[in-house]
């Protein structure tokens, strides 16, 4: 192979103009839906300017810019989803030192963060669970004291698993939410989480994060609505295509993702489920992601997914998809018993499946579209 030197000698300096990058376009993941792809126009200097504080302060790098050789961080991610893009173009931009990690593999990335002496990472829950079930000898082999900054995004972390991460790690884990559209919005770090367990933290600077109700009213702490934000002074985007999903998406000024969700009375925003997740049963909201967290504190079960199916009495009843972990047998009665002692009898799952690994995209999330859709073929509908 050339290395980059000898190529880049070969070339006649450019004395040019500096020419402008082109924009991006990087679909977001589909889970509920058809992917859209985000078309971000092309930033002005002052737009970038914005992104790359905001970048910097939700990836850990904020108080590393002026030592970036410090710096040893591991992409875990495929870099063609948003989050692990921006991560490995803004390590490789600031100078860090950037190890790239073929396909995630839980004792390997232990490996590399004792021999390269690791500081930053970048990772989504589902890495955290397949590390956690390591065995106790694996995980105390390595030396992860180099770790100084941990962030996850991407997907609900459950409760347990990031309360185990924590004890385990430090307080190095932190959190962000966003999403494409939106870039980052939410921060919390360990402390914070530790004193609000189960948020996703609180607005970052020059953020705006509402919850609102259907007619784009603000809404009191604790109140349950859709959340929407916007950070201040970064480039817009479209809907490749589909300028009236742009429009769609807009709502009281900032940008639905489509999650809903509450702040608490201190600014803490907590997320209930996707807003296409909702179950309506009966009548009644039920919210598939409060199930997945009370069934990943169930012992044998590695991993599930929660949707709503066709119930000619109820519209739609709930269905759980379980993944018990290997060797583990469970059965829908014992997974019912279990959840009835958590919750209300009308959450409980109508019917539960077992599955011995579920569909995952590349980025680790959940296809739960490819769990639901089976049961709606036929149907003219799909709620």
């Amino acid at each position: 192979m050339i290395d980059w030197s000898t190529w880049l000698e070969s070339f006649a300096p450019y004395d040019q103009p500096v020419a402008d990058g082109p924009g991006t376009i990087i679909y977001t993941s589909g889970t509920t839906g058809h992917p859209k792809g985000v078309r971000r126009r092309q930033p002005t200097p002052e737009q970038a300017a914005v992104s790359a504080r905001a970048l910097a302060y939700a990836f850990g790098f904020a108080d590393w810019l002026a030592r970036p050789d410090e710096i040893v961080t591991v992409i875990t991610g495929p870099m063609y989803h948003s989050a692990p893009n921006a991560y490995g173009a803004f390590s490789a931009r600031l100078g860090a030192k950037v190890i790239l990690e073929a396909r995630f593999d839980p004792e390997e990335l232990l490996a590399l963060i004792e021999r390269y002496r690791v500081t930053h990472i970048h990772m989504v829950p589902i890495m955290f669970t397949r590390l956690l079930k390591l065995p106790d000898a694996v995980k105390a082999r390595y030396d992860l004291s180099s770790l100084k900054f941990v962030v996850h995004a991407a997907a609900p972390c459950p409760a347990p698993v990031k309360w185990a991460m924590i004890e385990w790690w430090g307080p190095v884990i932190n959190e962000y939410y966003g999403s494409t559209e939106t870039g980052a919005v939410v921060f919390c770090n360990s402390e914070q989480w530790l004193a609000h367990p189960g948020t996703v933290g609180t607005a970052m600077p020059g953020a705006d994060v509402r919850v609102i109700d259907a007619d784009g009213n603000s809404l009191p702490a604790g109140e349950i609505g859709e959340v929407v934000a916007r950070t201040a002074g970064i480039a817009d985007f479209t809907y490749h295509g589909d300028d009236a999903k742009r429009a769609a998406s807009e709502k009281a000024g900032l940008i639905a993702p489509g999650d809903i969700g509450y702040l608490d009375a201190d600014g803490f925003l907590y997320l209930c489920d996707r807003a296409k997740d909702m179950i309506i049963s009966g009548g009644a909201n039920i919210y598939p992601a409060e199930i997945e967290a009370e069934l990943h504190k169930m012992p044998g079960v590695a991993d599930c997914g929660v949707f709503g199916i066709p119930d000619e009495e109820f519209g739609e009843a709930v269905c759980a998809v379980v993944q018990p972990m290997p060797g583990v047998t469970l059965t829908e009665a014992e997974v019912r018993t279990y959840l009835r002692g958590q919750m209300a009898g009308y959450k409980v799952p109508k019917r539960v499946d077992f599955h011995a690994e579920l569909p995952r995209e590349d980025s680790g999330k959940i296809f739960k579209r490819k769990l639901r859709e089976p049961f709606w073929e036929g149907l003219d509908r799909r709620i």
